[in-house]
């Protein structure tokens, strides 16, 4: 017997098995997937580090500890040291994530409203757990840099920072900067530009010829920051090892994995997600904060 062939309605509404089978959770898990591209392509992330559960990425920083002088011909060399040092751990977590749409709510409203589109909520719920987490790490930046009267002016003095700081890397281009959007709004009245969306995000490439600055409230106001691509990195657990007993459905990377299942008990359909995404940045010295004004 057909598990699903309990749960159906005998009106306009009724709901088939078609329309719980796993192509449903796989849409949404290629759905996460694509917004988690198009975030990975508006700050600069080529590639994300898969990672098991359980597993922590350490960051070393090494610094040289003193500066020998040059000797005379046929002297000993003194010696460089250098120093390697754990700068910070990050720790990727894998979350879960539940909602259950019940049958009345599927018998009044219809399947996509009652399911898809709440669905489609909870994956946007996700998606802003992933930016605040970015944000959080991006505000902890240690690195400063001087004040300039508008957005512009601080955005060039950034840029001067990140290029004293970066004094051995090629940043042409590179530079991601993040504003409120209190900051970004006296700006965009009066340019001709372009803004683009990704991940519930605005971003303008390109901005002032210098790299690409993306607008988000969890910048405070007058506060710009700003780093390189190159020192913005994402990682993951894959949700397709051993949790593939519980029956859900991946993306071609295991990013997010998705299950809907009819929970008989209750008369409901149970949407589960699992997603263990995260981004962050690799040098926090090398994350610097501005101001706006004087």
């Amino acid at each position: 017997m057909n598990k699903y062939a309990a749960f159906i309605f005998d009106d306009n509404n009724t709901i088939t098995t078609a329309d719980i089978a796993p192509e449903i959770s796989v849409d949404m898990a290629y759905g996460l997937k694509d917004s988690v591209r198009k975030l990975r392509e508006a700050l600069g992330v080529t590639t994300m580090r898969k990672m098991d559960k359980g597993a922590t990425i350490k960051i070393y920083k090494t610094t040289k500890v003193n500066a020998p002088e040059q000797v005379a011909e046929g002297e000993v060399v003194p010696l460089t040291k250098f120093q390697r040092k754990l700068a910070q751990t990050i720790e990727v977590v894998l979350k879960k994530y539940r909602k259950s749409t019940s049958g009345e709510s599927i018998q009044a409203d219809g399947f996509n409203n009652s399911v898809n589109e709440t669905d489609a909520k909870m994956i946007a719920e996700i998606g802003k757990e992933i930016k605040q987490g970015f944000f959080a790490t991006i505000n902890a930046g240690t690195g400063t840099a001087a004040a300039g009267a508008t957005l512009q002016a601080a955005a060039s003095q950034l840029w001067a920072a990140i290029e004293n700081g970066y004094e051995d890397v090629e940043t042409e281009g590179s530079t991601v900067f993040f504003v409120n959007p209190l900051d970004a709004a006296a700006y965009l009245g009066s340019a001709q530009i372009t803004i683009q969306e990704a991940f519930g995000l605005q971003y303008i490439k390109n901005f002032l010829g210098m790299g690409t600055l993306i607008i988000s409230k969890e910048i405070a106001q007058g506060k710009p920051v700003a780093t390189v691509s190159d020192n913005i990195k994402g990682a993951y657990i894959a949700a397709d090892g051993e949790l593939a007993v519980f029956g859900y459905s991946f993306d071609d990377t295991g990013l997010i994995g998705v299950n809907h299942s009819v929970a008989s008990d209750r008369v409901s359909i149970d949407t589960n997600a699992v997603s263990g995404v995260k981004f962050y940045v690799e040098d926090l010295a090398l994350v610097f904060k501005g101001t706006i004004g004087a």
